[in-house]
């Protein structure tokens, strides 16, 4: 091993490299365009998710009409309705909750693992009785990896402002960092970080944090939270 703070080119010299690389440029006849958009070519292209207007047949005026939709509506997830997770609450909360997926375990409650009891600490903290806060999820069933942004793109994003919408919450808490592309006005802003989003200004004031698994296993996460909340919650 060698040990030192310059560069050093131990396979051959650095600057015969350099005029060979030149003598090879001016020799190279230059690439017909036929062979440039062959080169071009090779790289696959992007995959784009077709749209789906999944309120195309009826859209739901009430939130007991969009739980209805939640739970029967098809092509909302790949295995069908069976074992989807409604959301639950009242409507004109004073915070909606908003994750990506419900818990491993929920059946037919919303949040009623490890995540909702880390959840109800939360509420408590920050001054919120459970009985003024609706629960909702991007997603109707627990979905491990799952792909947001082109789950969003493909429509998934409108059910979910829709229910919003519905649910008129004063405001919206959201946990999790792949809630970005359901929530984000465009796809540029999808890439930023979380609690920078630019969200739908149609939508009540949203503040957006970390996942509640990431919360509970990151001590300095709930710090960050905490302070977070203090700012955004004095400036709303």
């Amino acid at each position: 091993m060698e040990f030192t703070d310059d560069a050093t080119s131990w396979l051959q010299d650095r600057d015969a490299h350099a005029h060979q690389d030149e003598d090879e440029a001016e020799t190279s006849p230059p690439q017909s365009p036929l062979l440039e958009r062959k080169a071009q070519a090779k790289a696959p292209p992007v995959s784009q998710s077709a749209r789906v207007d999944f309120f195309a047949e009826s859209k739901p005026q009430t939130i007991e009409e969009f739980r209805e939709f939640w739970l029967t509506a098809t092509g909302l997830d790949a295995i069908g309705p069976r074992g989807r997770v409604p959301p639950r609450g009242i409507v004109g909360a004073d915070v909606m909750v908003l994750v990506v997926d419900p818990e491993a375990n929920d059946s037919e409650t919303l949040l009623s693992g490890p995540q909702g009891r880390f959840l109800e600490r939360i509420l408590k903290a920050i001054g919120t009785a459970p009985d003024r806060v609706y629960f909702g999820s991007a997603l109707p069933r627990h979905t491990p990896m799952a792909d947001t942004t082109a789950m969003a793109a493909g429509g998934l994003d409108s059910v979910l402002h829709h229910h919003i919408t519905l649910a008129k919450p004063r405001q919206v808490l959201a946990f999790g960092a792949k809630l970005t592309p359901f929530i984000a006005q465009d796809a540029s802003a999808a890439e930023t970080s979380l609690h920078k989003i630019n969200y739908n200004s149609a939508l009540p004031p949203l503040f957006a944090g970390e996942g509640l698994d990431s919360l509970i296993e990151t001590p300095p996460l709930k710090a960050r939270f905490w302070r977070r909340w203090i700012d955004w919650s004095a400036d709303t």
